[in-house]
């Protein structure tokens, strides 16, 4: 089915209105932008957290879908006369044919080899490399495709770290890709965690139709654990208030693979977490990093101190 796509500039007095008035007269869908988008003139129109946002955009473009067999000029003389908005041949049509969205969208995705025997692949596409290990995934609401490089970073460290039998934890897992990743080259038991509930139910369905076993948990559901391997891809500030709870889920001699971090911001993270790892950056991919190390027996220490 083909369609028609109306665009009507107009200003922040009638943009609204003019809206409406168009869905009244058979428009499938309306909305409303910023006429000078992409311009010196374009204008944010979100308040601070807390604030009222300021309205729709001085200057606006209003634009509605119908359908093929609309008429367009008579939609807008109806509109005219009853707005009396002086719209005049302010407006423009487009006529849009019928588009298959869904091959569209998978045509974007493409497999990602992330290292000679691990590649991440959409469950639309052929393996390119049927023995490697090949991560089934499609882009969905939770964070992580494999696209990113913070993603391949930590997808890097565990292809080159696991060797089998780890007990590892992924926290905030988003699409639960690591989690998965690590079962997948090896690991034993594995647990994710998320503050997000539709990302623990992205991490369930993705880690079943890759046929492995993973629990996944929001923080307050989830189980005491001390792992091996904790790795958290997130962001430089949630990383720093974590590290006391991602060091006490790190047994002593265990690793800690941290990603989520620009390249000028590796300082301030290291800085925090030295008080429990011996870490240091492990890599760094257009400009991100990811941290890597080893959790210190502070007891140990401690004792020998004493001694």
């Amino acid at each position: 089915m083909a369609w028609q796509s109306l665009k009507v500039r107009t200003d922040e007095r009638h943009a609204e209105r003019l809206s409406d008035a168009l869905l009244e007269l058979g428009a499938l869908s309306a909305g409303i932008e910023d006429a000078d988008a992409g311009t010196e003139r374009e204008q944010p129109v979100f308040g601070e957290p807390g604030e009222p946002p300021p309205g729709v955009w001085r200057h606006s473009v209003v634009s509605a879908l119908f359908p093929a067999d609309a008429d367009i000029a008579a939609v807008m003389a109806e509109l005219d006369a009853s707005l009396e908005l002086g719209l005049g041949r302010d407006w423009s049509v487009e006529a849009l044919e019928e588009t298959d969205w869904v091959r569209l969208t998978q045509s974007q995705f493409d497999p990602i080899p992330i290292s000679p025997r691990l590649w991440i692949v959409p469950s639309w596409h052929t393996a390119p490399d049927p023995g490697a290990i090949n991560l089934q995934l499609d882009p969905g609401l939770a964070f992580g495709t494999g696209g990113h490089p913070t993603t391949r970073l930590c997808l890097q460290w565990l292809d080159e770290h696991i060797r089998g039998g780890e007990t590892v934890l992924d926290y905030g897992c988003g699409s639960g890709i690591l989690a998965i990743a690590a079962a997948k080259l090896g690991a034993g038991k594995t647990v994710g965690i998320d503050i997000d509930p539709q990302a623990i139910l992205s991490s369930r369905q993705n880690a079943a139709m890759n046929g492995v076993e993973i629990d996944f948990f929001l923080p307050d559901e989830a189980p005491a654990l001390l792992a091996d391997i904790v790795i958290a891809n997130i962001l430089t500030n949630p990383l720093k208030v974590l590290a006391p709870l991602l060091a006490g889920s790190t047994r002593p001699g265990g690793r800690l693979v941290l990603s989520g971090i620009l390249a000028p911001q590796a300082g301030d993270v290291l800085a925090v977490y030295r008080a429990w790892f011996d870490i240091d950056v492990y890599r760094e991919d257009d400009g991100w990093v990811c941290l890597g190390g080893s959790r210190m027996d502070l007891g140990r220490d401690a004792k020998q101190q004493s001694d």
